[in-house]
C-alpha cells in the first residue's frame, strides 16, 4: 500500500470490513494527546461486532472503526500535558467517561451513562495509524515494559477489575470457568492477589494444559452433567472442601454460571465476567440459601488500569505466555477469522508501517 495519512480498519456491515485513509485526529483540548497505534489485540466484542453488527443495544448503524486494546507511541502533545511527551510509549484506556456525573464522581466511571468507548457504537476504535485520547487514559510504560505487553494492559485491567469485585484475599479458594484469554488473566491476578488455591475450569484440554502452566494451580474438564453434580465433582477432585471462597465466570455459558453458584461454599462472592444470552435460568435457591454475594462486572475502573501495569511490569501478571501470534494491520481480517475460529489465545494485529 501507498504511505497513508491514517489508514484505519473499518467495518462497514456485518462481516464485511475495509480499508479506509481517514483524517489524522487533531489536538482538540489542552489534555489531548495523539497516539501512533503500534499492537493491537483482538477483543471477543470486536469479533462479535465484526459477525453480528451489535451487541445487545449496542448497534452498529454506520462504518465504524474496531478495536480497543491498544498501544503506541505518543506524536502529540496538547499544551497543558505535563505527564507524557512525544516519544513516549503508552497504553491506552479507550474510554472516556464525562467526569461530571454521580458515577464518575463516586469512582465507577466505568458505569457513566455517557460513556465514549472505543470501537461501540458510534464511536471508533483504535485499529487505525493514529488515535487521540486525554493525557490521562494514556498509561506510560515502565522501562523494560514492550509495547506488546502494553496492548495486553486492556484485558488485564478487565481481569484486575473482577478479581477487585470478588474481594480475593491471601489464602483463599478461587474457581474461575473459561480458559480464555479473560479467565487466563483472572487466574493471574487472583494468584497476585493471594489465592492459594486457583481452579482453571474448561472443556478444552490444550486451553487446560496451558492454564495449568500459566496461573492455575488446578484445573477441571467441565462434562455433559446436571450442574449439581459438576459442582460435586468439581469440589471433591480439586479438593475444595466445603465449597470455593469466589467463583468468576468468564464464558457466559449457562451451565458454568449454574455450577459456580453450586460450587461456592455458604458465604461465598460470584461474580460474572462473560457476556451470554440475555436471559438465563438460574439456581436462587443456592443463591439464597447460602447467601452468597453475587456481583456482576462491567470493562474496569479507577485505579484497575494503572495496577494492571504495575502488575505486568513487576512480573506479577505475566502476559507475554499469552500472545499466541502477530500479523500486519493489511491482514487484520485473517487475525479476526483466527480469534473467531479459536485459534490461539491473543493475537495482536501490528501497527500501520506505511
Amino acid at each position: 500500500m501507498a504511505s497513508s495519512q491514517n489508514l484505519s480498519f473499518v467495518l462497514q456491515k456485518p462481516n464485511e470490513v475495509k480499508y479506509e485513509d481517514r483524517p489524522i485526529p487533531e489536538i482538540k483540548d489542552p489534555h489531548d494527546v495523539i497516539v501512533n497505534v503500534k499492537y493491537t489485540g483482538i477483543c471477543g466484542s470486536d469479533v462479535h461486532y465484526w459477525t453480528h453488527g451489535s451487541i445487545g443495544a449496542f448497534i452498529v448503524r454506520s462504518p465504524m472503526v474496531l478495536g480497543h486494546e491498544s498501544s503506541g507511541i505518543i506524536t502529540a502533545i496538547g499544551p497543558s500535558v505535563t505527564s507524557l511527551s512525544v516519544g513516549d510509549a503508552v497504553a491506552l484506556e479507550p474510554g472516556i467517561p464525562c467526569r461530571r456525573c454521580v458515577r464518575c464522581k463516586d469512582g465507577k466511571y466505568n458505569l457513566c451513562p455517557e460513556m465514549a468507548f472505543a470501537a461501540t457504537p458510534p464511536f471508533d476504535g483504535t485499529l487505525a495509524k493514529f488515535y487521540r485520547l486525554p493525557d490521562d487514559f494514556c498509561y506510560k510504560l515502565p522501562d523494560g515494559m514492550s509495547l506488546e505487553e502494553g496492548a495486553l494492559v486492556e484485558p488485564t485491567s478487565v481481569a484486575v477489575h473482577v478479581v477487585r469485585q470478588a474481594g480475593v484475599k491471601p489464602g483463599q479458594q478461587v474457581v474461575v470457568w473459561g480458559a480464555g484469554p479473560v479467565g487466563l488473566l483472572c487466574c493471574a491476578v487472583a494468584r497476585a492477589f493471594g489465592a492459594s488455591k486457583i481452579v482453571s475450569v474448561d472443556i478444552n484440554e490444550e486451553r487446560l494444559q496451558f492454564a495449568q502452566k500459566y496461573a492455575a494451580t488446578d484445573v477441571f474438564r467441565a462434562q455433559k452433567e446436571s450442574a449439581s453434580e459438576s459442582a460435586a465433582r468439581l469440589v471433591r477432585e480439586c479438593g475444595l472442601g466445603v465449597g470455593a471462597d469466589v467463583g468468576i465466570d468468564a464464558t457466559g455459558a449457562e451451565p458454568c454460571i449454574q455450577t459456580a453458584l453450586h460450587a461456592l461454599r455458604v458465604g461465598g462472592t460470584y461474580v460474572q465476567a462473560g457476556m451470554g444470552k440475555p436471559e438465563i435460568t438460574w439456581p436462587i435457591g443456592a443463591m439464597c440459601a447460602k447467601e452468597l454475594n453475587v456481583k456482576g462486572s462491567f470493562r474496569y475502573s479507577s485505579g484497575d488500569y494503572q495496577l494492571a501495569v504495575t502488575m505486568i511490569s513487576n512480573g506479577s501478571v505475566p502476559v507475554k505466555e499469552l500472545i499466541s501470534g502477530k500479523v500486519p494491520f493489511d491482514s487484520a481480517e485473517l487475525a479476526f477469522q483466527d480469534v473467531r475460529d479459536g485459534k490461539g489465545i491473543k493475537t495482536l494485529i501490528e501497527g500501520v508501517k506505511y
